[in-house]
């Protein structure tokens, strides 16, 4: 099954067919560096990251931008409030920024430029299309005119003349059209500029992203990104100003991720549910998070609470637990347990088609909710096959090792079950056991003293200590291995 991808320019999925065999030139839209990263930021760039990886993965050679808008009206206020260098500002936002999505296994892209080392750039396809008469400049401030592109708003199907009629009255009367939008704006007191053939100023913000784009992807690339909101105004004006200036396609598939909403309610900082990746990690682990992002289509809006968080936190363990399982049997010498019977060729079938499922479901518009549940279901059959054959045989092993490496290999691409499923248990088990009410040592020494009970056949006590410890949420688990024990 060829690669079909969503794209929001034509509404429909298509069969993905680069410009060059076997490259990709990908560009997505970053942040506007002014203040902390919240869940949106944490889907749009995991979304992409996933998207970057599995493109890899399917073979090709992908070139990703991911830009860093690094001046604009935000920042300015921002550094003004706080008394700092605008520079200042952005600087450490970036910072900021490269810390959370190191947290979350993001890759790091092949370019990640700022818009403020590429102001010649900039200017440069301002000119060209006041050049071409797409543009207009009036007192030091640089507009596009709208009119003169007659596929303005072909990207969000918006009507131009609704929107013209319902624009506010207070728009700025020097604009030709209401729906004109600034790609250079003139300088104003206490403001950083950069000379230009209009007088000093800086670039509008949808400018920016075009210039960086073209510079690494060229006039006409594959695959431009970014969250539902962007699609208007600021990929719309992209596109706008991009064909104007080139005469040429600018992206061939966009393809944009769904919204973030905090408990049923689009998040927004005035209904105050509005979380930073920072206060999220405080009280989830970041691949548990990065599992719930995955966890739906990238095109679905997705819910964030705690119900959820929670799902998600508990369907990543089960899958690690079945690692670990795997993990500890091809760690033991070969048994003599024999072969299951109709359960282990079921196994054998899913682990000879779990790739295959795999590519199938990314391949439907990068369906991760497809993807993982073939995880999960592999990992039911591992579980149903081992207890049934506690000692695997030669080709049970052989099989489980190959059920391993698949998973593994599925891991690269959704940056998920990565970690050794023995560290990532215990990472969990101490985060979890740290809010209880009984201290990590005081577990350790009653499973120790219901071993003894146990073995002196003192079972009114061993379920005493069991009963005891369920009562503050910690669950043990005996195998010939021992007992261990995690958090309710």
């Amino acid at each position: 099954m060829a690669l079909r991808v969503y794209n929001t320019l034509t509404g429909k999925k298509e069969e993905f067919v680069p410009l060059e065999p076997n490259k990709v030139k990908m560009y997505v839209c970053g942040v506007t560096v002014y203040d902390h990263c919240h869940i949106g930021h944490a889907r749009a760039n995991v979304v992409f990251d996933m998207i970057y990886r599995y493109l890899k993965y399917a073979g090709y050679e992908v070139t990703y931008v991911r830009n860093y808008t690094d001046i604009d009206d935000k920042i300015i206020n921002r550094a003004n409030r706080d008394g700092i260098p605008w520079n200042e500002l952005s600087e450490r936002f970036i910072v900021e920024f490269d810390r959370d999505m190191a947290a979350l296994g993001l890759e790091l892209p092949t370019h990640q430029p700022k818009a403020t080392e590429h102001i010649p750039e900039i200017i440069a396809i301002v000119a060209r299309l006041v050049e071409k008469g797409h543009a207009y400049a009036v007192d030091g401030d640089v507009y596009f005119r709208v009119a003169t592109f007659g596929d303005y708003l072909k990207l969000s199907g918006r009507n131009l003349e609704e929107m013209q009629a319902g624009a506010r009255v207070e728009v700025d009367e020097r604009k030709e059209n209401p729906m004109d939008f600034a790609l250079w704006k003139g300088v104003k007191p206490g403001e950083p500029s950069w000379d230009s053939p209009w007088g000093a100023g800086r670039p509008g913000w949808h400018i920016e992203c075009s210039a960086m784009s073209m510079k690494f992807l060229g006039e006409t690339f594959d695959i431009h990104g970014g969250g539902k909101d962007l699609v208007f105004p600021h990929h719309e004006n992209e596109i706008a100003q991009s064909e104007a200036a080139n005469g040429a396609p600018f992206v061939n598939y966009w393809l944009h991720n769904g919204f973030v909403n905090i408990n049923s309610e689009k998040m927004s900082k005035s209904l105050g549910n509005f979380f930073t990746i920072k206060e999220v990690l405080k009280e989830y682990d970041a691949e548990v998070l990065r599992f719930f992002l995955l966890s739906a289509h990238y095109r679905s809006p997705i819910d964030f609470c705690d119900q959820n968080l929670f799902e998600a936190d508990a369907g990543l363990e089960r899958i690690y637990k079945g690692l670990a399982e795997i993990h500890r049997l091809l760690a033991t010498e070969p048994g003599d347990g024999g072969e299951p019977a109709d359960e282990g060729r079921e196994l054998e079938e899913r682990v000879a088609g779990v790739r295959e499922r795999f590519r199938e479901a990314m391949n439907d518009d990068f369906n991760t909710a497809l993807a993982i549940a073939g995880v999960f279901d592999l990992i039911r059959l591992v579980n149903r096959v081992v207890a049934e054959v506690p000692l695997p045989g030669s080709r049970l092993r052989q099989l489980l090792e190959e059920a391993r490496t698949a998973v593994g290999e599925i891991a690269g691409v959704l940056g998920i079950f990565t970690s050794l499923p023995t560290e990532y248990l215990e990472r969990i088990k101490l985060q979890k056991s740290a809010g209880l009410a009984i201290a990590a040592e005081e577990i350790e020494a009653l499973i120790i003293e219901r071993a003894g009970a146990r073995k002196e056949k003192n079972f009114g006590r061993s379920d005493e200590i069991r009963d005891y410890l369920l009562m503050r949420n910690i669950e043990l688990k005996d195998s010939p291995q021992g007992t261990t024990w995690t958090v309710k």
